[in-house]
């Protein structure tokens, strides 16, 4: 029974808190004095007859999963049990027993399920049954599995690879009582709590026993004695065998913000978790939520409840959870088309050049930001020592085009959030700690930990100086963490800070070091790996080149422009043999009269999703020295004017900056020597540390899996999908 939800002890608000463990008895000894509960004082769900359970040792298995069924199936009923008993017998290799004891739950792919062939000619419909009638088809599946496998106690079956993906949007009352998969970001999660599946009660009148269900934790008492048949006053048993509990917490999930439209408050959506399910939730997680609608009654308006408007919410009971909290862009897969588009940029002459030309394009020059903020996106490495994520400071004079820069990266990071520094707070930073109904705690993400393994873009840094220490620990750590009201504990929020700032005086002032201009610590500066000061300053050839970009947007003549494009590149390869004299800004630049074809919005993060998932960098001997060289001059040439210190930091930041490796080709080649496609897990590890590449193989494998380039055959086994 949930506390403080729907359905009380009684009418006169007898509250009992209950602790217990999961599916165990209810502990009395907090109970002193049980009240008489009349059996119309509290209705059943929808009205619903109260549905009794038989007490006795010798209950079939039939009537645990179909309490209200009669006691033997239908024909057709027995048919489908009988095909998908042959199809666990065929395939019993992939349960794994143990752990099936362990958390009462069992895996099912219906992936390889409707593939099978035997099992679609007995079960032909069995789509559709799942998606119209789950009440009924995951309890028949749960009843094989228990016959089959020979539980001890009733199992859960957690469905995977379940399609297909609505938005969370489209989520209607058209969809009460069916089967729905949706994905988005956890923004809430609720403390644990019991919820109550079936209670004892005790005839006043003969004094025998019977269990009723509680229907999706609402109390439901029996509405006559099933012995004497003229009791109607009952008294709940909590202490009673007969009644049961289950771990239950209610988690909030929102749809994603690259999905959502814009100018409109993002849908979201709450999921109750039972059983094993229970903990599998964090704030910031992306998580693929298989289960079954359904609605709860609120009230509104009027006191306490009275005269209110009962309206009806819709809620989704979760059957099983896929977390993609490692991936850096969990809402992004690849076609054929995205992986011939890959290799085609990937094959471009200058490719930094492209990409930096391809962010932002409606704003002209500011090569020099822009490369900041493209290796911003990409970031580095992984490693455990040290953070992998860069981040990037952007200080200038006011319309210099600083918070479209940072919007335009927003858009491109595949997992990206955007805020603004004089609107946000603390707690809409980092993590806020908010209470429930019932006055426990619930945790609410923030937009750093919603950019966990993303970006986060802080656009008016200069105008939050009181939140700036929110700041730090989550751009160094990686995580933030929470102590208030007796709760204490850390979420990771392992995101790129790409922040943009106006000098306090309006204008820069280069008398004044950079932490003067914007009064900021020494401590939050020197977490940026790169800070870039943009000055307003009149040059002849490049406000021509500005007001020729201006114009050229503004009137549509850009096919003008276009015309010399082709004679601009000829001379751009004659002269790229004396490019290397020349400065990182000085190759960046554009040319009078040169034009670039940038990369569409969509392509350019597909590239940068790409890269991200399958790209580790490892830095070679020659580049290290290089690194070291450029570290130990900044250190002898930094003087105490110079606004940033010159610390260790930055000898990371110029690591993160630069390195390539790949796991999935090294996967493809072993597979051609050796002349298979499945694998084990231990082998994936062997061939990721054989190939030398950095970061943690799990996390790969788990992409792989996600994207199909790996289908699970069995425990811990996989096959290679060719593309």
């Amino acid at each position: 029974m949930r506390r403080n939800w729907r359905g009380r002890w009684n009418r006169n608000n007898n509250k009992s808190r209950i602790s217990t463990a999961d599916n165990k008895s209810l502990n009395n000894s907090t109970l002193k004095n049980s009240t008489s509960i009349a059996a119309n004082s509290v209705r059943a769900p929808a009205n619903q007859v109260p549905i009794v359970i038989p007490i006795n040792s010798e209950t079939s298995v039939w009537k645990i999963y179909f309490p209200t069924e009669s006691q033997s199936p239908t024909p057709e009923t027995n048919s489908r049990i009988e095909c998908f008993k042959r199809y666990i017998s065929k395939n019993k290799v992939i349960f794994d027993l143990e752990k099936i004891d362990q958390t009462r739950s069992v895996p099912l792919d219906l992936h390889s399920l409707v593939i099978d062939e035997d099992f679609n000619n007995y079960w032909s419909s069995f789509q559709t049954d799942l998606f119209e009638k789950p009440e009924y088809t995951l309890p028949l599946l749960e009843f094989c599995l228990h016959e089959s496998l020979k539980c001890e106690s009733k199992v859960k079956v957690r469905v995977l690879n379940h399609q297909p993906v609505i938005p969370i949007a489209n989520l209607k009352v058209n969809y009460f009582g069916k089967l729905v998969t949706i994905k988005g970001t956890v923004i809430r999660v609720g403390s644990v709590g019991l919820m109550c599946t079936s209670m004892a009660f005790e005839c006043s009148n003969c004094h025998r026993v019977q269990a009723v269900m509680q229907p999706q934790g609402v109390f439901t008492a029996p509405s006559f004695c099933q012995s004497c048949r003229s009791g109607h006053k009952f008294e709940p048993l909590q202490s009673s065998p007969f009644t049961n509990t289950t771990d239950w917490q209610v988690a909030k999930i929102q749809e994603i913000q690259s999905h959502s439209l814009s100018g409109t408050i993002p849908r979201s959506v709450e999921i109750d978790l039972q059983g094993d399910l229970v903990g599998t939730a964090c704030p910031g997680d992306v998580l693929s939520v298989t289960g079954i609608v359904q609605v709860r009654g609120e009230s509104k308006g009027g006191e306490d409840g009275k005269r209110a408007a009962r309206l009806l919410q819709l809620y989704l009971e979760a059957v099983s959870i896929h977390s993609q909290r490692n991936l850096s862009n969990p809402t992004l897969s690849f076609t054929l088309k995205d992986y011939y588009a890959i290799q085609e940029i990937h094959a471009t002459e200058d490719v930094f050049r492209l990409l930096v030309h391809s962010l932002c394009p409606t704003i002209f020059g500011q090569e020099a930001v822009k490369a900041g903020l493209i290796l911003g996106l990409f970031g580095g490495t992984e490693h455990e020592s040290a953070r992998s994520n860069p981040h990037v400071l952007v200080v200038g004079d006011p319309g210099l085009g600083k918070s479209q820069l940072l919007q335009a990266a927003a858009h491109a990071a595949p997992r990206g959030v955007y805020v603004c520094g004089a609107s946000a707070s603390a707690g809409g930073l980092t993590v806020a700690l908010g209470r429930e109904a019932g006055g426990d705690f619930a945790l609410e993400a923030g937009a750093l930990v919603l950019a966990d393994k993303g970006v986060c873009c802080v656009d008016e840094l200069d105008k939050m100086p009181a939140h700036h220490s929110s700041l730090l620990e989550a751009m160094e750590q990686g995580r933030v963490s929470v102590a208030k009201g007796g709760v204490v504990c850390t979420l990771p929020a392992r995101a790129t800070v790409l922040a943009a700032a106006n000098p306090a005086a309006g204008s820069y002032n280069r008398a004044k070091t950079v932490a003067e201009n914007l009064k900021l610590n020494s401590a939050l500066l020197s977490r940026f790996d790169l800070v870039f000061i943009l000055l307003d300053q009149p040059d002849e050839k490049t406000d021509a080149m500005l007001s020729e970009h201006v114009l050229a947007l503004h009137s549509g003549s850009k096919a003008k422009r276009k015309a010399g494009a082709g004679t601009s590149s000829m001379k751009t390869s004659d002269a790229s043999q004396t490019t290397h004299n020349l400065s990182l800004r000085q190759r960046l630049k554009l040319k009078p009269g040169e034009v670039i074809d940038a990369l569409p919005l969509v392509l350019l993060r597909k590239y940068i999703a790409y890269a991200r998932r399958y790209v580790h960098p490892k830095l070679s001997t020659e580049a290290a020295n290089a690194l070291q060289s450029f570290y130990l001059e900044l250190r002898h040439n930094h003087q105490a004017s110079d606004g940033t210190p010159i610390t260790t930091r930055q000898l990371e930041a110029s690591i993160r900056l630069s390195q390539v490796k790949k796991f999935l080709d090294a996967l493809t080649r072993r597979s051609h020597q050796l002349n298979k496609d499945v694998f084990t897990r231990q082998e994936l590890i062997q061939i990721h540390k054989a190939a030398g590449i950095a970061g943690d193989p799990n996390d790969l494998i788990e992409a792989m899996h996600i994207h199909s380039y790996l289908l699970l055959k069995a425990s811990n086994t996989y096959q290679l999908i060719a593309f």
